[in-house]
C-alpha cells in the first residue's frame, strides 16, 4: 500500500504493475484515474506459453512483448510499479527489457 500512494497511473502514464506467482507473471497498463485496465500481458498468452519456468530469460521476453503491445496502443510513457517486490532478478529484466523496447518510464 505504501508504493501505491505514491504511483499512480493517468490517461497520458498509465501504470504498468507487475505481479507474480508460482507459475506465471503478469503485467497490466492500468489508467487509476478510470479505474480501466488498458492492455494486459502474461506468461499464459501467445510463445510464453511454453516458456516452463518463470526464470530471468523468460521475464526479459515478457518486457519485450508487454513494451510491444503497449507500444501499439499509443502508450509510451508508463509509471512502473514493482507490486512490493524486490527490484532485481526477475522484476530488473522485465523492466529493462520492456526500456530497451522503447517504453519511458
Amino acid at each position: 500500500m505504501r508504493l501505491r500512494q505514491k504511483v499512480r497511473g493517468t490517461s497520458e502514464r498509465p501504470r504498468m504493475c507487475v505481479f507474480i506467482s508460482n507459475k506465471h507473471m503478469y503485467v497490466q497498463f492500468v489508467n487509476d484515474d478510470a479505474a480501466f485496465t488498458l492492455a494486459t500481458v502474461s506468461t499464459l498468452s501467445g510463445e510464453l506459453k511454453e516458456a516452463g519456468k518463470i526464470n530471468v530469460d523468460t521475464a526479459r521476453k515478457l518486457g519485450t512483448l508487454a513494451a510491444k503491445v503497449a507500444l501499439e496502443k499509443g502508450l509510451n510513457d508508463v509509471v512502473f510499479d514493482r507490486g512490493g517486490f524486490a527490484f532485481h532478478g526477475r522484476i530488473k529484466a522485465l523492466a529493462d527489457a520492456a526500456r530497451e523496447a522503447g517504453l519511458k518510464f
